[in-house]
Parts: structure tokens; sequence; C-alpha cells
């Protein structure tokens, strides 16, 4: 049955999957491209990872004018950009050149990872053992990533994307930078006139990107862009998060009103036990992540079920685990409209893994059919 028309978003981690390559994960991402305007998906957005085995989405830029050339109407963007190890100009040169190789075509979403780490306090509305909305939606305890900031992968991340005594800008300062540079408005200290070429005028939609109300909520808030709330990375602060946007939120030339997306990781398949078992390598796949090894490469259902788990292991992906949407059409589409009830959501983001790339397809032209979006 077809539901409400609410856009949908494809995220892509440009996924590796065990006994394949980074280069079949790059011809697997451009076919799902294509299918998901095919398929009348809004937006497809690359998100950016580095020192994960698992994970080939390096270089959204470069992914974008990729799946650009392969694609002519769906919209394209990062899910986020890492500002951490990057310039205010660099982020506006790289998406200038792709606004001017095909304009209006790109959102330009912008993520904190990589720069000085903010700890955000939990409010006591948050700290709980988390629960359930009134309309049903988990969101389980707040977890804390406290052990991987310690990590010395995180450190060697660091050294090896920033230049030696680099030292990352202020995100707030970094953020309006490229707004300023964006608009022509850039006032160097000097006193003389800038102009970035290309980039100054390029017809980009803004957003930023965060995982609870911290800085990235109130950056976006204050200067009046998108949000995207990332519930399938932090199901256990995707409330804060959209609220502490929205009362950060002015008013701008671009946008009257908040505006919110938010995202959940799905599986789906034409019967719930299919599903279940495509996504049985999941788990596996989020303890590589939050253990501070790295992503691993998406393991087949066997190679998962041969892990031996722990509690300690278990009890590190529990929330991720619990708050995936695996089913049928259905089952999945009405909890993404719990979801988008729940936090007032304009626009949601999937993003599915499996190991094989069919059942991957399948899962969004399933997802597709049942949500009722206009096939191109």
């Amino acid at each position: 049955m077809a539901t409400a028309r609410t856009p949908l978003t494809v995220l892509d981690l440009v996924p590796v999957t065990t006994g394949s390559t980074a280069s079949d994960a790059l011809r697997n991402s451009l076919d799902l491209v294509r299918r998901a305007e095919q398929l009348g998906y809004s937006r497809y957005w690359f998100a950016e990872h580095h020192f994960n085995p698992g994970v080939a989405g390096t270089s959204p830029a470069v992914l974008l004018a990729l799946a650009a050339s392969v694609a002519s109407a769906i919209r394209l963007g990062s899910g986020a950009l890492q500002l951490g190890h990057r310039t205010a100009l660099s982020t506006v040169e790289e998406f200038g050149l792709l606004d001017a190789a095909h304009p209006g075509r790109f959102d330009l979403g912008l993520g904190r990872s990589g720069g000085p780490v903010e700890r955000d306090v939990p409010t006591k509305e948050t700290a709980g053992s988390g629960g359930r909305t009134a309309n049903g939606l988990l969101v389980p305890g707040r977890y804390s990533n406290e052990h991987l900031l310690r990590s010395p992968r995180l450190a060697l991340h660091r050294g090896l994307l920033q230049l030696p005594g680099a030292e990352s800008q202020a995100y707030d300062e970094q953020v309006a930078d490229i707004l300023a540079l964006l608009a022509g408005t850039y006032a160097p200290d000097a006193g003389f006139e800038t102009s970035v070429v290309p980039g100054e005028g390029a017809a980009l939609q803004l957003w930023v990107l965060g995982s609870s109300a911290g800085i990235s909520a109130r950056v976006a808030g204050a200067n009046g862009l998108r949000f995207a709330a990332n519930y399938h990375v932090s199901p256990g602060t995707v409330l804060e998060a959209v609220e502490g946007y929205r009362q950060a939120f002015r008013p701008s030339a671009e946008l009257d009103r908040p505006y919110v997306s938010v995202s959940a990781d799905v599986v789906v398949a034409d019967d719930e036990d299919t599903a279940r078992e495509l996504a049985t390598g999941y788990g596996l796949w989020v303890r590589s992540i939050r253990s501070g090894e790295g992503a691993i490469a998406f393991p087949t259902p066997e190679e998962a079920r041969r892990h031996i788990w722990s509690e300690e292991d278990r009890a590190l992906v529990a929330d991720r685990t619990g708050t995936q949407f695996i089913g049928t059409a259905p089952q999945v589409a009405e909890r993404l409209r719990t979801l988008r009830d729940a936090t007032g959501a304009d626009e949601l983001i999937v993003t599915t893994i499996t190991h094989d790339h069919a059942d991957r397809v399948r899962s969004y032209e399933l997802l597709a059919a049942e949500w009722g979006l206009t096939a191109g």
C-alpha cells in the first residue's frame, strides 16, 4: 500500500563485502545510483570514511563526479563531508567544480568528524536507559563512544589526514567561512576582495549532519540550514538532535522554517525470514566499527554466524541491531512512518548493506514500490 509522499534519500558507504574488491564496490554503487534514480529516490548521498577495509567511500567529491556521469536527474550529495581535515576554501572549490559541471545537482552535507572533539553532555531527558516514544519508536539508551576517542586508530586517522602541525578550524567558524565564500561575502583581514572560481554562487543545497544536540545541530539551526539527524548511527540521541536544531533555528534566505531529514538502516526482502537472513552480518560489522578495529568487509550470513559473541560484544551493538528496520516492505514502511512521525522529519534517509549486491538493489526496489515513489 502506498504511503504519504515523504521523499527518500539513499545513503551509500560504498561497502566492500567479503570476497570482493574496492573496484567491485564502486561498480555496485554506480549501478545503485542508476537504479535509485529510476525508482524515484530524491537524493543519493555518499558518506566519507577512512581506514576502514570494508568501506570504500573515502572521497565524496570524486564519487559524486562519477555518479553524475551515470545519472541525470537525482540530486547527489555528501553525507557527510568531514570538515576536520579540510579547509573552507578546498570544500567550496571542490563542490564549485562539481556544480560548474552539473549545475544545481548537488547537496553539500557538512559533518564534524576529524576535528576537535566536543563531548556532548547528556540532558536529564537523554541520560537514561531509553524506551519508546508515544507512537512506538524505539529510542535506546545513549551510546558512549569515549573508548573510540582514545583509540590509536583515531590518532592515526588524524595524523595522516592532516598536515603535520595543522589544527582544525573551529566548526562554527568553518561553516561560516563556507557560507561566506559561496555567497561572495568573505572579507579577509587584509581588506581586499576575494572570489572563489568556481565556487562563488554555486547552486548548492547545504545540509549539516549531526548525531546529538551539540554544535552541529546548533550551527545548522543558527544559520538556517537543513539538518540531517543520524538515527542509524546514534538512535539514542535522535530526538534531542532534532529538538536542539529546532530550538536553535533562525530563518535564513534559504529556509523560513526548520527542515529535517532522519536516517535509518533498513533491509527489505520478499518475506521477513529472508530479510533477517540478509541482515545477519550487520551486528558483526557494527562491532568491528565500535571496537575501534575499523569496518570489516561485510560478511556473509554464514561468516557472521561463526562469530562467538561475548556479552560485552552484544552490549556494544545492541542499540544499532535493535533499531535496524528489517522485514517485508509493508513492515519496514510502517517503521519508517513511525520514525518520521516521532521526529517530525520532512524527509527520510535509508541506508542498506547486504553481502550480495542484487539483494541490496532488491531491498531498495521493494521499499520504493511500497513507499509509492514514482519510477523514472
